[in-house]
């Protein structure tokens, strides 16, 4: 069941849980929700940091840079400065 969850989260486009992430810190930001509205909109918030970087993770894991090496196209897996 647990995965079935995880999937149906992957589902909804980064652009939408983004959207809704910067809306719940906004309502937060403003100070004027009640203490269990803000506590249920911060398990919101840290489920939408959590799916936002998933999803990330698994875009960053499928990009590919093409390096010419010795007059010939190389797929090499991406990497951030400083990782090895």
């Amino acid at each position: 069941m647990a995965r079935k969850k995880v999937e149906q989260e992957l589902e909804v486009p980064y652009e939408e849980a983004m959207k809704r992430l910067e809306d719940v810190v906004r309502r937060l930001e403003e100070g004027d929700v009640p203490l269990e509205e803000a506590i249920g909109l911060y398990q919101e918030g840290v489920q939408l940091a959590r799916l936002c970087g998933r999803k990330l993770d698994l875009i960053e894991a499928q990009i590919t840079l093409l390096l010419e090496e010795n007059g010939e196209l190389k797929e090499k897996p991406f990497m951030l400065e400083g990782e090895a």
